[in-house]
């Protein structure tokens, strides 16, 4: 496997003994690590963590290319399906994205909304990431006339005092960190990341606490059956602790998640008997997360059933749940791509434009891997576009 992978820069190798050598230490105070705190040392230790250091993340020079680095087809779509919600909430709406990668949908979304006529109050940022957050900032402000500028705001940690509006993330839910779990002799275990006998990183099973032991056992009441001994998979026992955090102060609005994953039936296949975990460097994809800690993304699928099941509990119904090609469908993609082409200036423009759409709504790209998933509170009626609800199959969640 790891022959397979570009050979990192003695720079890379250097950063990750850094973050390596860290979680030596850990282990060694409190013993094995559970693996989601693995994973969360992994994406998030400040200045080591993949999210946290300066290395390029996003498109064709980092590890991966999510659907706003593509162009801005993407984006004025999303605008699309919201802009009837912040302008039934009117001048006091905001808009919240979480996790603003590169800059990339901020800059779009706000170019939609201005056109639209809908601008929101603020347009806010969560960005646990400074060197994201830094990267941010520089992309808009070079990008972006003062006016729209002075609309942006990052935040530290999700709005406190109640707020309207629209809250956004695209890949996001993927990179919460996950918990590793198997099912043996009809009891739960946990995955931990420990040390070998000479430092290198391994995992063992340890018995599961009772949280993710019930947070199992609620899956596999909800299918039906038990899961065969010997599965191991990935749940995110936390999610719903996440989002009462990220939305609880949201009193009337939308939250729109869009992420690649299944609903819990698909997600938990007999023969998907090792989990969604996957790690990305350099447009790789590779199975081993201990490999090289802190220059890969590491990412496990969206049970978008746990996701209804965690909005619900906050508070929130589910208004939509649709794959990505037919949430931009329903979103004006059509009408987007026929402006977009209208106003490139050349063919190799328009030839762009039409790669683009192919990497959105292709089955094997993101059409079908990405799903979307609309949950609303304090709207009566619902305004969304009549073509997305009417593409709605929440009831296969």
């Amino acid at each position: 496997m790891q022959s397979r992978l570009p050979e990192p820069s003695a720079a890379e190798r250097a950063h990750s003994d850094r973050l390596l050598q860290l979680l030596r230490e850990l282990i060694a105070v409190q013993g094995p690590l559970s693996f989601a705190q693995y994973m969360e040392r992994c994406l998030y230790a400040p200045g080591l963590g993949y999210y946290s250091a300066g290395r390029t993340k996003f498109g064709a020079a980092g590890d991966f290319v999510t659907a706003p680095e593509l162009g801005e087809l993407f984006a004025r779509c999303v605008v699309n399906a919201v802009q009837p919600v912040l302008a039934m909430l009117g001048e006091s709406a905001d808009f919240l994205e979480l996790g603003g990668g590169s800059g990339a949908f901020a800059e779009a979304a706000l170019q939609a909304l201005a056109a639209s006529g809908t601008l929101p109050r603020q347009y806010l940022i969560l960005e646990p990431s400074a060197d994201l957050r830094e990267r941010q900032r520089e992309r808009l402000h070079a990008n972006l006339p003062a006016a729209l500028n002075a609309r942006v705001q990052w935040l530290d940690r999700p709005p406190e005092r109640d707020w309207r509006g629209v809250l956004f993330a695209n890949e996001v839910i993927d990179a919460l960190p996950a918990t590793r779990f198997s099912v043996r002799d009809g009891e739960v275990y946990e995955e931990h990341v420990t040390l070998d006998g000479e430092g290198r990183l391994r995992r063992v099973d340890r018995p599961a606490d009772a949280l993710v032991a019930g947070a199992v056992r609620h899956v596999e009441r909800g299918l039906g059956l038990p899961l065969a001994d010997g599965y191991r998979s990935e749940i995110l026992p936390q999610l719903p602790y996440w989002i009462q955090a990220v939305s609880g102060s949201l009193s009337a609005g939308l939250l729109l998640f869009v992420d690649y994953g299944y609903v819990r039936r698909e997600f938990y296949l007999a023969e998907r008997d090792d989990g969604t975990l996957m790690a990305h460097y350099r447009h790789r994809a590779h199975n081993d997360p201990l490999y090289l800690p802190g220059l890969n993304d590491l990412t496990a699928s969206v049970d978008f059933t746990a996701l209804a099941e965690a909005g619900h509990s906050a508070g929130f119904d589910v208004a939509g749940y649709l794959p990505q090609a037919q949430f931009l469908i329903g979103a004006g993609l059509q009408e987007v791509f026929e402006q977009a082409q209208a106003a490139a200036g050349d063919e190799h423009g328009r030839y762009r434009l039409a790669q683009q759409v192919k990497k959105l709504m292709l089955p094997d790209q993101m059409g079908e891997r990405f799903q979307a998933m609309l949950l609303a509170r304090g709207l009566d009626p619902l305004p969304l576009p009549a073509e997305l609800l009417r593409a709605d199959r929440r009831d296969r969640l």
